[in-house]
């Protein structure tokens, strides 16, 4: 982007690009082109900014995950398995 506007540096240059945007456009479309790339730039940055989000939600599950020690994790489903076995035999009994 930088590189475009060190390109162009004279002003006539300038006046030549927008009077060429003009013709092919016409006054009428301008704005509805300028309202088109304002809504393409927004949804574009909240696409960037939802997928920052996904991101930073993926590694604090994993940062969760990683702080669970084995052995805990082993005991909670013992103490599930356990619980379903006994929910089960409150079933068959009735």
């Amino acid at each position: 982007m930088n590189v475009l506007l060190f390109a162009i540096e004279s002003p006539t240059i300038i006046i030549l690009v927008v009077a060429a945007i003009f013709l092919l456009f016409g006054g009428s479309k301008l704005p509805q082109l300028a309202k088109a790339l304002g809504q393409s730039k927004k949804a574009f940055k909240e696409g960037l900014d939802d997928a920052d989000r996904e991101e930073k939600a993926k590694s604090d599950s994993r940062s969760k995950l990683e702080a669970v020690d084995d052995e805990a994790l082993f005991e909670e489903a013992r103490r599930r398995a356990q619980q379903m076995r006994a929910e089960e035999t409150k079933k068959i009994e009735r």
